[in-house]
């Protein structure tokens, strides 16, 4: 499967004490980049879910969220804690002993007092294995939308690799015609600044010309990195870095193609090619 470095998924869980909720989204990155954005109380949980992200991805610049929303406790699952509210009681009597003016504790005060409903925290440490459960099957949702996001790459760049086979199958069979044509005119051009040279001197020009302008090696080149673009997109996996290398080689061939050129065809061709190449190469950037 070819993956994109772009994806999404959010994966939320109901409990007893709350809700649980895990976000995950990535961008382009030369490198595997995490940003973690994990509530304290479950920040012993960022190396775990570190590890298990590493084992799915390669590339991409990653963040993960989680939050944990604690549900409102039902009035019928309120205790006070009777002792507090004892020594609550005592404390203000005393206070109000040596201050008379003071102002006596109101309800909402006492019962907002920490500790008032006793135990009432959450053990984040039993959620744990709640989290990493969460996050495999975010993870499952995400390589899965980075798997989607990928084949549609895959497709858009295998179209291009087709329009430049193309363009090396047009082009290709009038290339030595129009350099036989180009040839002989510049031999005609020769005998006439020449004057009496001999033939053998201006068949050497001609033949040193004629090396220079032949592209035969460059199309042929073209069409292996070409296939290899296609084997690699075959084959599958973490491929974004070979196939930005191929990138740099087809267009080094295309380069030289337009420099090499001694006809329009050529050269037309040769900034045909390069505008695909350049395509190909910035949807490559995305891919993982």
């Amino acid at each position: 499967m070819i993956c994109s470095m772009t994806g999404y998924a959010v994966k939320t869980r109901d409990l007893d004490r709350g809700s649980l909720q895990i976000e995950l989204k990535s961008v382009n990155s030369r490198y595997l980049d995490f940003h973690f954005r994990v509530t304290e109380d479950l920040r012993a949980l960022e190396m775990p879910l570190r590890e298990l992200l590493s084992t799915r991805l390669s590339r991409g610049k990653v963040e993960c969220r989680v939050s944990f929303n604690a549900a409102a406790a039902r009035a019928e699952q309120l205790q006070l804690n009777g002792d507090l509210l004892a020594s609550l009681q005592a404390l203000s009597a005393q206070v109000r002993a040596r201050l008379p003016d003071a102002a006596p504790l109101s309800v909402n005060e006492t019962l907002r007092w920490p500790g008032m409903f006793g135990d009432q925290g959450i053990d984040f440490a039993a959620l744990s294995p709640e989290v990493m459960a969460l996050a495999r099957e975010a993870l499952d949702d995400f390589t899965a939308s980075r798997g989607r996001e990928g084949d549609k790459l895959a497709v858009m760049i295998v179209d291009r690799v087709n329009a430049m086979r193309d363009i090396v199958r047009r082009v290709a069979p009038r290339i030595p015609e129009a350099q036989a044509l180009f040839t002989d005119k510049l031999r005609q051009r020769l005998v006439e600044a020449l004057g009496n040279a001999s033939d053998d001197r201006i068949l050497q020009e001609v033949a040193v010309f004629a090396t220079r302008i032949d592209v035969a090696e460059e199309l042929s080149r073209l069409s292996t990195h070409l296939d290899e673009v296609e084997r690699v997109l075959k084959h599958g996996g973490a491929c974004g870095k070979r196939l930005d290398f191929l990138m740099q080689e087809l267009n080094r061939e295309a380069n030289t193609l337009g420099s090499k050129s001694a006809v329009t065809e050529v050269s037309q061709a040769s900034m045909d090619l390069k505008l695909l190449i350049e395509q190909m190469r910035e949807q490559i950037q995305n891919l993982e």
